[in-house]
């Protein structure tokens, strides 16, 4: 079973089905994926018709733990990606369960 998906199985799947060079096929990847990239950073939101909308998170600083050692330790505040996949994504998902 497969668990990771590379870039390369993406652009040569490009390649395959469409008929592109492998080049063009990789830039056009590379080009989706920046402008995803650029808008999630500027409007904070993407949604993608019939995918799902990511959205970008702001955690606080809070204390975590060292689950090893118990010891207390400050985790800094970051972005985080969050993910909801939309209703039409959960269908085709569901329906295809194995």
């Amino acid at each position: 079973m497969r668990i990771n998906l590379t870039k390369k199985e993406i652009i040569n799947s490009i390649y395959m089905q469409i008929g592109f060079s492998k080049k063009i096929s990789e830039t056009l990847l590379d080009d989706v994926l920046q402008l995803i990239l650029i808008n999630i950073i500027k409007y904070k939101k993407v949604k993608i018709a019939k995918f799902g909308t990511f959205f970008l998170r702001n955690k606080k600083k809070r204390i975590g733990r060292n689950p090893k050692t118990k010891e207390p330790k400050i985790i800094s505040e970051r972005n985080v990606i969050l993910f909801k996949p939309s209703k039409e994504f959960k269908e085709f998902i569901n329906s295809h369960e194995q």
